[in-house]
């Protein structure tokens, strides 16, 4: 896939474009690392819970499903259950059609510390957000000028 990507040419505009957005991403996990810590929790504890919450309706709260959510090893996740278990995070339950299955929901105080860092979230992406997205959108209008200048030149 990298190989593909390397035949194509770059401008200054699109590396500073892609620093800027890294830097824009970076700006947004450095507050959301920070607002975890606050909240008593390791950043990976808070994506595991804010995964549980926010999965599809039609998605069993497994560990095999919020390990492939959070891109990371099954027992990685594991781990991270057990802690925000210890913690009164998170509760197991077994499935009700079959009852080897293990399941996971928020506890109340689980629901709590997500809620009040999801409002905090939301509150730090209304204030940085539109610089984020104006990094993205960089990105995109350079992809997309010089793929137009190469089929130009290609033609």
């Amino acid at each position: 896939m990298l190989a593909t990507y390397s035949k194509r040419s770059l401008s200054e505009a699109d590396y500073k474009a892609l620093a800027e957005f890294r830097h824009q991403i970076r700006r947004f996990l450095h507050f959301s690392e920070k607002a975890a810590h606050q909240a008593g929790l390791e950043p990976a504890q808070h994506q595991l819970l804010l995964a549980i919450k926010g999965l599809a309706d039609d998605v069993r709260p497994r560990i095999a499903e919020l390990a492939a959510r959070l891109q990371i090893q099954h027992h990685s996740t594991v781990e991270l259950v057990n802690r925000l278990e210890a913690g009164g995070f998170v509760h197991r339950r077994q499935g009700k059609e079959d009852r080897r299955e293990v399941l996971l929901e928020l506890s109340t105080r689980g629901e709590r510390v997500l809620q009040e860092l999801s409002l905090h979230h939301k509150a730090e992406l209304r204030s940085q957000g539109p610089a984020l997205l104006r990094s993205l959108h960089r990105v995109i209008a350079h992809d997309r000028s010089g793929s137009r200048r190469k089929r130009r030149k290609d033609a």
